[in-house]
């Protein structure tokens, strides 16, 4: 599934990217595994360095806001928002998450769903685009500041080079409630069908309601314990 959310206003989304301008970053390559780091050329921001940890908090209420991705993702668990920042010539070349992710206090979080929040407007800087290979090719990304790209972890992908302007983002990694994701596909498509649904036929309709107990039922039935 590949997903892009509305998750921040513009004006949100540039009141971070303002507040980043200033941050202390570091070499990319210091929280990359082995492999990654061979392919990885940008900057980010250390888990423990306050403005990521105060803009992480900030990320993770505007995901507890949005319906879309709590009905998307199903999340268990989110490692906590990290940042980075690629100025002209930055680059991260095609890869493969790790399948655990070890936040720095100490919780170790499985990778189901990988997600970028664009920071910078695109017509800000040239190149960048996030490369997602999806199994007949691959897609690029460049979405508008304040969108939220959710898609597997497992795909292979990549951030071409900038050729011009500076491209902000977060990005973090979900454990799903679900971790197959065919599973969690089938059930976010009954989650948008009753939300659609619902204001039609009012929330006390037999079959809404039977829809809905379907949809809990295969969530107990699918969920992690």
């Amino acid at each position: 599934m590949f997903l892009a959310i509305d998750l921040l206003t513009p004006g949100e989304a540039a009141a971070m990217a303002a507040r980043l301008e200033t941050a202390a970053w570091a070499d990319g390559r210091l929280t990359a595994g082995y492999q990654s780091a061979l392919a990885k050329r940008n900057r980010q921001l250390p888990a423990n360095d306050p403005a990521a940890r105060a803009l992480g908090r900030e990320v993770l209420a505007a995901l507890g806001r949005s319906l879309l991705f709590q009905s998307a993702a199903l999340p268990a668990a989110i490692f906590p928002p990290l940042f980075n920042r690629y100025d002209a010539g930055d680059r991260f070349g095609t890869h493969v998450d790790n399948a655990i992710r070890e936040a720095h206090d100490g919780r170790r979080i499985r990778t189901d769903l990988s997600a970028t929040l664009f920071l910078s407007p695109p017509e800000s800087y040239d190149g960048g685009a996030l490369l997602v290979e999806d199994g007949s090719g691959s897609r690029a990304f460049r979405l508008p500041a304040g969108q939220l790209l959710l898609y597997p972890a497992t795909t292979l992908h990549s951030v071409e080079p900038v050729s011009r302007g500076t491209r902000l983002a977060s990005f973090f990694w979900v454990q799903s409630l679900v971790a197959d994701a065919g599973r969690r596909a089938i059930l976010f498509d009954i989650d948008i069908a009753i939300q659609n649904l619902r204001p039609r036929v009012g929330d006390s309709d037999p079959a809404l309601v039977a829809l809905t107990g379907a949809y809990h039922n295969l969530l107990r039935q699918w969920a992690a314990p």
